[in-house]
C-alpha cells in the first residue's frame, strides 16, 4: 500500500480538488506503489540519523509526538519491511508505550537539517519485552551506554514517503561541524608544523657565524 493510499483521506482529496492539485496528486498515487520496501538509498539515510519524532495516538483521540535520540543509525533496519528500537528506561511516563497497546500505528519523521532532506514513515509496532525482545537485544543496544532496555519496537512498515525540502533549515550537529572542519583543521596543523619547522632553520641560518 502506498504513502498517498494511506495518507490521501476522502476529506484530504476534496481539499486538493478544491485547491488545484488533485490531478497532480492523482498521478502520483499511481506512480507510488513501490514506496513500501526500503532500498539502500533510505537504509544509508536511516544510518546517518541520530533523532527521529514519532506520533502516537490514545484512546481520547489525541495524538502525542515524542522526540527520540541516540548515536547515529540508533533506529535500526532489520529488513526492507522492518526498523527496530530498543525502549530505555526514562521518566517513566510510559505515553507513548501506552499508546501504542491500544493503537499501534505510528508515523514517524526523520530530518537531515544540512542536507534538507526528510523521510517520513507510516507503520505499525510491535512492542516486545522479556523472552520475545532478546533477539533483538544485542541489534538495539549502544555500546558503552548503560541505560536499562525495557523493551523494543519493531516497526513494522506500512508505506514511506520523501518530503519536500522547502522550508527545512539547514542546521548542523556538532558531530557535522567537526567533520566539515577536519580537513581545514588538518591543513592548518601541517601548515603551522611547516611553519615551525623554517623558523627554526631560519634561527639556525642566523645563529651560524
Amino acid at each position: 500500500m502506498s504513502f498517498a493510499t494511506l495518507a490521501f483521506t476522502p476529506a484530504v482529496k476534496e481539499l486538493q480538488e478544491k485547491y488545484g492539485s488533485r490531478t497532480q496528486y492523482s498521478r502520483r498515487e499511481a506512480l507510488d506503489e513501490t514506496n513500501t520496501r526500503l532500498t539502500d538509498f533510505e537504509i544509508d539515510f536511516l544510518a546517518q540519523r541520530d533523532s527521529l519524532y514519532w506520533a502516537t495516538t490514545g484512546s481520547t483521540g489525541w495524538p502525542y509526538v515524542q522526540h527520540r535520540g541516540g548515536t547515529r543509525g540508533f533506529l535500526k533496519v532489520i529488513d526492507d519491511r522492518t526498523l527496530a528500537l530498543a525502549d530505555f528506561r526514562g521518566n517513566k511516563q510510559y505515553i507513548s508505550t501506552g499508546n501504542l497497546a491500544g493503537d499501534n500505528r505510528v508515523a514517524i519523521i526523520m530530518v537531515d537539517y544540512p542536507h534538507q532532506a526528510r523521510l517520513k514513515i507510516l507503520g505499525r509496532v510491535e512492542t516486545l519485552t522479556g523472552a520475545a525482545a532478546e533477539p533483538f537485544l544485542h541489534r538495539v543496544s549502544t555500546p558503552g551506554y548503560k541505560a536499562v532496555i525495557e523493551r523494543v519496537f519493531l516497526i513494522h512498515i506500512e508505506a514511506f514517503d520523501w518530503n519536500c525540502p522547502q522550508h527545512i533549515t539547514p542546521r548542523f550537529t556538532a558531530d557535522e561541524i567537526r567533520d566539515t572542519l577536519k580537513a581545514a583543521e588538518d591543513r592548518f596543523h601541517l601548515l603551522e608544523a611547516e611553519n615551525q619547522k623554517l623558523r627554526a632553520e631560519i634561527a639556525l641560518l642566523r645563529a651560524r657565524p
